[in-house]
């Protein structure tokens, strides 16, 4: 049986340990919600560094936490406030987990996997709310986005708020940065992938055109939009028909359309 949790007020420091010491300079991420962090504790739990939790949530988290007493890790039941102190919001969900980062994919076995079978990537080019990266991941997971792809300059990477967005589908979906995304765009273009830039105006109707099976879907920044070098590189340019009440859908919400549209089409 694990041990009984220890609570405290003073959450904010991790409970002292005998357990096995981790590497330092170990890239972590601080995760809160929910979902986003059985998700990560489903998939990799050698990764779990230290747990926090509210009383609450004892119940709903009781595997993780024999996990943690059987591998000796550090884990402690705390207030909602210092919970919020601990990863800065207030939509903590009543948990916080210290993981080790997931390792990108690589991209040549991201390549090599099903070679002939249809394969859809996003390329998000200068976007930068969390909020909307998670909310993106959230959508690749459920149309089954192979990968998500981010100029590495961007600074674009997982953040405890993304991942809560994404309700688990930074766990189902790899981001993958790229350092060279010219080039690695050109590898994908010989490994048959079509690349389609996403315009608020004067793309062409996404739900009249003819969609490749293996395709890249790009998205620009939230206001300034993909770059036009890039966007005039690409062999297909996609738009979303609306109204015209509003100028366009946001990153996320127009991610979702058309990515629902591929899925569509190629429902394997």
């Amino acid at each position: 049986m694990p041990e009984r949790p220890r609570s405290t007020r003073g959450g904010a420091s991790p409970p002292r340990t005998a357990g096995p010491r981790h590497e330092r300079h170990e890239p972590e991420l601080r995760l809160h919600g929910l979902h986003a962090c059985l998700a990560a504790f489903a998939r990799r739990p050698a990764d779990l560094r230290k747990a926090y939790l509210s009383a609450q949530r004892i119940a709903a988290l009781r595997p993780l936490l024999a996990y943690c007493v059987a591998n000796r890790i550090g884990y402690r039941v705390v207030e909602d406030e210092d919970l919020r102190r601990l990863c800065g919001s207030a939509h903590h969900e009543g948990v916080v987990l210290d993981m080790r980062r997931p390792r990108p994919p690589d991209l040549d076995a991201l390549l090599a996997r099903d070679p002939a079978a249809p394969a859809l990537l996003v390329y998000l080019d200068g976007v930068g709310n969390p909020h909307n990266l998670g909310a993106v991941l959230r959508s690749a997971a459920h149309f089954g986005v192979r990968a998500v792809l981010v100029d590495a300059a961007s600074g674009l990477a997982l953040s405890g708020a993304a991942c809560r967005v994404a309700e688990g589908g930074a766990e189902a979906v790899p981001l993958l940065p790229l350092s060279e995304p010219r080039l690695v765009l050109q590898r994908l273009r010989a490994a048959g992938y079509v690349l389609a830039a996403t315009l608020p105006r004067g793309g062409a109707d996404v739900f009249r055109s003819e969609l490749p099976d293996k395709l890249v879907l790009v998205f620009g920044a939230e206001r300034e939009g993909m770059s036009r070098a890039l966007a005039e590189s690409c062999e297909l340019r996609l738009g979303i028909p609306g109204s015209g009440a509003v100028e366009s859908l946001n990153v996320a919400s127009a991610a979702a359309v058309l990515l629902a549209e591929w899925r569509r089409r190629y429902p394997t």
